[in-house]
C-alpha cells in the first residue's frame, strides 16, 4: 500500500509535533520546578503538621541528593533550634545568638548577640517565632526578646523570668493575633511553671495560667501535700500549636519536682504531663488531658501536640510523650482514641526504691523536643523517638534550693540507644512502618508531598525515607549529632532541604560536632561549599573558660559546679590539681562526651579546666 506525497508530510509533521511535546514535557525523575514556598513557623504551620508542600525531591530522584553548602555557627554548645524560612531568608538560634542566613547559599546576613544580665540556668534555645517584620525568642537567663527580622536590632527586651529561681526560656514561642505565647521552663530546678502571652508591639503581659495550680485554682486539691506545689515544677520547654479555627492554644506541660520521687508530692500533680488546651485570647482553661499522673520517671509532655482530622472528619491531636507511647485524643470528646506504644516499655508505673529501677523508656528517652508529623500524602502520622531505658535511684530530698536542681535522686542511662522513626494510621494508631536509626531521633521529622520524608539523628546521619514504605533513600554523615530542625521549602525553582547538625548539650546524649547549618538539594556529587564568613560569639582566642562552661558542662554539671546528671564539681581543686583536671577533660569516662580535639582545642580545654578548678 503507498502514501501520497501529502500524506506522508502530515505524518512527518505529526511525529514531529510528537517528539517535541515528548522532549518539553518534563521526564518522570525531573518533576517541574516547584513554586517558592516558606516555613513559617517551628512546625511549619501552627497545627504542627510539619508538611512541606514542594514535590521536586521524590522515592524515584532522592538518591541524587548532596550537600549544597553548610556554615559553622559557634565552637561548642547545644544546639535544639528549630529553623524558620521566610522569603529566601532562614532564622534560627543558638543559646545566645539569634542569627538570620541566606536560604540559597549559607550566607550570613545578620548575627544578634544576647549577653546575659544574670547567670544563665540552661543554655539551650530552640528557636524563635516570626510576626510582623519580627522575630520573638527567650533567654536563659530569663528573658523575652524582640529582634527586628531585617536588620537584627533588638526592639524591645523585658525580664519576664527571674534566673535565680530557676527559671528560663528554651520554647519557641508561638505568635497569634498580636500575641506572643510563651512558657517559662525550668521544672529540674522547682520551678512553679506558668504560660503566658505577651503583647507583640513591646512585651506587656496580657494574661497568665499557672500549671501548677494553689489556693483555690482548679486542681490544687491534686497536690495532697499543698506546700509541694510551691515549687512543682510544671515547666513547657519546647512549642505549642494553634487551632485557628477555634482559637485554642494546645500546650505541653513538663514533669513534677522532684523528678523521680513522687512520694514527696503525693496527688495526681495537676497539671504536669499533661496537654493544656487555653484560650489564647484570654489564657483560661477550656480542657486539659493528663498522660502520666504521680510521676516518678521524668515522663515530661514534651513536643508540641499535632492537630490534624481523621478520617471520619473528628479532630484529633496526636501527643507524643517521654514515656514511650504516642496519643491519639478527640478535641471534641477529650477522649482517648488509641494509644501506640513507639519504643521499648518497661516498669511502667512502678515506683522506684533506693535499690534501683530499671525503666523504659528511661529519663531521656521517649518523645523529646519535637513531635509528631502529618503526612497528608499518605494519611499517616510520621514521629520520631528516642529508645534509650535507664535505672533511676532515689533519694530524699532536700526542700527546695532556688536555682539548684531538684531531682530527687538519680539516673544511669544503658549504654546501648538507638531511635525511631514510625509510620502510624491516624485513624486507629497501629504501626504502618518502622525505621530504626542509629541514634536518638530527636530531630525535626518532615514529610513532603514529593513522598519523601527527611530528619536525623544523635548518630550525625542526615536521611531521607520513602514515606510510604519507609525505604532508606539517603543517608549520609553530616560531622555532628542532629538534635534541631530539618525543614524542606523551595527557592527559585529548587526544592532544599536544611538540617542543623552539632550539637554538644546534656552528655548522655552523646553528642558531637559544632553547631552547623547544612542545605541539601537535588544533584551533584560529595561535599557542598563551606561558607565561612560567620563570626561566632566565642572562638579560640576570645572565649572564656566561663563561657565554654555554660555551653557545654553546665547543663549536666550545673551553673555553679553544683551537680545534677552529672557529679559536682565543687572543691574539685582540692581532688586533682590543673594538669589532671585538663586530662580528664581530653580523655573523659564514656559518661562524658569526647570533646577534645572537636569542638574544644587545647586553649579551650585549657580555659575550661582552669574555670572548674575555681568552684
Amino acid at each position: 500500500m503507498t502514501q501520497s506525497k501529502g500524506a506522508r508530510q502530515a505524518w512527518r509533521l505529526l511525529a514531529g509535533m510528537a517528539l517535541a511535546l515528548i522532549v518539553a514535557a518534563p521526564h518522570a525523575e525531573e518533576p517541574a520546578p516547584p513554586a517558592d514556598s516558606n516555613w513559617l513557623s517551628y512546625n511549619g504551620t501552627a497545627d504542627g503538621q510539619r508538611y512541606a508542600l514542594p514535590a521536586q525531591i521524590t522515592p524515584a530522584n532522592a538518591g541524587q541528593l548532596a550537600e549544597h553548602c553548610r556554615i559553622k555557627l559557634d565552637d561548642a554548645g547545644s544546639f535544639h533550634t528549630g529553623l524558620v524560612q521566610l522569603d529566601g531568608v532562614l532564622y534560627l538560634t543558638t543559646a545566645q545568638d539569634t542569627i538570620a542566613l541566606d536560604a540559597s547559599n549559607c550566607t550570613q546576613r545578620w548575627r544578634h548577640h544576647y549577653k546575659p544580665e544574670q547567670p544563665e540556668v540552661f543554655p539551650v534555645n530552640r528557636g524563635v517565632a516570626y510576626a510582623n517584620g519580627k522575630l520573638f525568642r527567650g533567654t536563659s537567663d530569663g528573658r523575652l526578646l524582640a529582634i527586628d527580622a531585617t536588620t537584627g536590632k533588638t526592639i524591645w527586651q523585658q525580664q519576664v523570668g527571674d534566673p535565680l529561681q530557676g527559671e528560663f526560656f528554651s520554647a519557641a514561642p508561638i505568635v497569634w493575633q498580636g500575641l506572643l505565647i510563651i512558657g517559662s521552663a525550668g521544672s529540674d530546678w522547682g520551678v512553679r511553671g506558668r504560660i503566658m502571652a505577651y503583647d507583640q508591639a513591646n512585651g506587656r503581659e496580657i494574661w497568665r495560667f499557672n500549671t501548677i495550680p494553689r489556693g483555690k485554682e482548679p486542681g490544687a486539691e491534686t497536690w495532697h501535700e499543698r506546700g509541694t506545689a510551691r515549687y512543682g515544677g510544671g515547666g513547657s520547654w519546647t512549642h505549642y500549636s494553634i487551632d485557628m479555627s477555634t482559637g485554642e492554644v494546645f500546650v505541653p506541660v513538663g514533669n513534677p519536682a522532684p523528678d523521680i520521687l513522687p512520694g514527696h508530692r503525693p496527688g495526681a500533680n495537676l497539671y504536669t504531663d499533661s496537654m493544656l488546651v487555653l484560650d489564647a485570647r484570654t489564657g483560661a482553661l477550656k480542657w486539659y488531658h493528663q498522660i502520666v499522673s504521680n510521676d516518678g520517671h521524668d515522663l515530661d509532655l514534651g513536643a508540641a501536640p499535632m492537630l490534624y482530622h481523621d478520617s471520619g472528619g473528628h479532630p484529633i491531636a496526636a501527643i507524643g510523650s517521654k514515656n514511650g507511647h504516642l496519643y491519639g485524643v478527640n478535641r471534641e470528646t477529650q477522649k482517648r482514641v488509641f494509644d501506640t506504644p513507639i519504643a521499648r516499655i518497661e516498669n511502667e508505673g512502678v515506683q522506684a526504691t533506693t535499690a534501683g529501677l530499671r525503666t523504659c523508656p528511661g529519663v531521656l528517652g521517649g518523645v523529646e523536643w519535637n513531635g509528631p508529623a502529618f503526612d497528608v500524602k499518605n494519611k499517616a502520622i510520621l514521629v520520631g523517638v528516642v529508645d534509650w531505658c535507664s535505672t533511676i535511684t532515689p533519694k530524699p530530698q532536700k526542700d527546695f534550693i532556688p536555682g539548684q536542681f531538684m531531682l530527687g535522686g538519680t539516673w544511669k542511662m544503658d549504654d546501648e540507644s538507638y531511635g525511631w522513626v514510625h509510620s502510624v494510621d491516624p485513624d486507629n494508631g497501629k504501626i504502618r512502618w518502622s525505621y530504626k536509626a542509629d541514634g536518638p531521633v530527636v530531630a525535626g521529622v518532615t514529610p513532603t508531598a514529593g513522598g519523601v520524608v527527611f530528619s536525623g539523628d544523635m548518630a550525625g546521619n542526615f536521611f531521607a525515607l520513602d514515606s510510604a514504605s519507609g525505604q532508606v533513600l539517603y543517608k549520609t554523615q553530616t560531622g555532628g549529632a542532629v538534635a534541631g530542625g530539618v525543614i524542606s521549602y523551595a527557592l527559585g525553582g529548587t526544592q532544599y532541604v536544611a538540617a542543623t547538625s552539632g550539637n554538644v548539650s546534656r552528655a548522655t546524649f552523646g553528642g558531637s560536632g559544632v553547631p552547623t547549618v547544612i542545605l541539601y538539594k537535588l544533584g551533584g556529587k560529595g561535599e557542598g561549599r563551606l561558607v565561612s564568613n560567620a563570626s561566632p560569639a566565642d572562638s579560640s582566642s576570645t572565649a572564656t573558660g566561663s563561657s565554654i562552661y555554660s555551653k557545654v558542662c553546665s547543663a549536666c554539671h550545673g551553673s555553679g559546679g553544683e551537680g545534677g546528671v552529672g557529679p559536682s564539681l565543687k572543691g574539685l581543686s582540692k581532688r586533682q590539681d590543673l594538669n589532671k583536671t585538663i586530662e580528664w577533660i581530653k580523655n573523659p569516662s564514656s559518661k562524658m562526651p569526647k570533646l577534645y580535639p572537636s569542638p574544644l582545642d587545647e586553649a579551650l580545654v585549657k580555659a575550661v579546666a582552669a574555670h572548674v578548678q575555681t568552684f
